[in-house]
């Protein structure tokens, strides 16, 4: 195969995303060659780039571009020549993508999609008898499953991903695991069984490096996830100066490349700052964290925006309902472009 050939393609077609000068072309393969190892990590750079691009903008603005990344693996799988070394590898990468068009489904909000694509993720996993990629499957399902408030499913799938990642040796993604159930845990208002499932996610973390190590797509999680987690924990058991602590080191901590995670953090802290009854402070950081929502697409933050304008609506304070109208407004404009 023609390696020009196969690069000719674009991967960043759709001009709502600024792609990063490092995403090259990509083009299904033609007949005049069987496909290597050169072309299989062509195709993989074109996931990482779908990475960077949704830690920075988020997965509305990214779906698109996987669905596409998607299909091309796909005609290179059935259109392709090569071994069957490279044919497992190609195959992998497909149930990847596909658990990866999930993912950004489920923080488009779309979650009928997110189901969908992670059934195709698990199929493959099945088939190949991958359990990374279960692990990864699972645990994101379980983090959909108590995104829509089915706590008891999310356990479940927390603790499907744990049983795999133990087998696996992978304290990151173990720690991952324990995670999601914790959350899982604190919607079923079980903060015993929660915090000691934190404790344990935390104690795993620093156990990084002992065992396997951990694969490129668990790289958001360390101690800010964690962070994060603790703040969520203490807001869903209602203690929310405690929670109002760590969400504020949370997003202190926060990478500047996560841009989505930056704008989900600020809002949940805004929350948080409400029910704890510091409206002023909330009212002024909901504001301040307009600045930061232009170029995230995420319909999870929108909603995490409109939860915040609803919490703010509900309180007499000047301060509070002039926040709310700027919010409102901004939902309004950003869904009309």
């Amino acid at each position: 195969m023609d390696r020009r050939a196969f690069l000719a393609d674009s991967l960043g077609a759709a001009a709502a995303v600024r792609l990063p000068a490092h995403v090259r072309p990509l083009t299904p393969p033609g007949n005049s060659g069987a496909v290597g190892t050169t072309h299989l990590v062509e195709l993989r750079e074109g996931l990482r780039s779908l990475y960077h691009l949704d830690d920075a903008y988020g997965g509305t603005a990214v779906r698109s571009l996987a669905i596409r990344h998607l299909r091309r693996v796909r005609r290179v799988i059935n259109t392709g020549k090569y071994p069957d070394t490279i044919g497992r590898q190609l195959q992998l990468l497909s149930g990847e993508i596909a658990g990866y068009c999930g993912w950004l489904h489920f923080d488009a909000d779309d979650q009928d999609n997110a189901r969908r694509y992670w059934g195709e993720a698990l199929t493959t996993a099945t088939v190949l008898r991958d359990a990374d990629l279960e692990i990864r499957v699972f645990s994101q399902m379980s983090l959909q499953a108590t995104y829509e408030g089915r706590a008891r499913d999310g356990l479940d799938l927390a603790r499907a991903a744990q049983e795999r990642a133990t087998s696996l040796g992978s304290p990151v993604l173990q720690s991952i695991s324990a995670t999601r159930g914790t959350r899982a845990l604190a919607l079923m208002a079980d903060g015993t069984r929660a915090r000691r499932r934190l404790a344990d996610a935390m104690r795993l973390l620093d156990r990084n490096g002992r065992g396997r190590p951990s694969p490129e797509w668990a790289a958001f999680h360390g101690p800010t996830e964690l962070e994060y987690a603790q703040g969520l924990l203490y807001a869903e058991l209602g203690n929310h100066q405690a929670a109002t602590q760590f969400l504020r080191a949370a997003l202190a901590h926060q990478e500047s490349s996560y841009g989505r995670n930056r704008a989900l953090y600020g809002l949940t802290l805004v929350r948080s700052l409400i029910d704890a009854g510091e409206v002023d402070e909330g009212a002024a950081r909901a504001v301040e964290a307009l600045e930061h929502l232009e170029e995230v697409e995420s319909g999870r933050v929108m909603r995490r925006l409109a939860e915040v304008a609803g919490a703010l609506r509900h309180v007499d304070a000047v301060s509070a309902r002039d926040a709310a109208e700027q919010l409102t407004q901004y939902s309004k404009a950003k869904g009309a472009a």
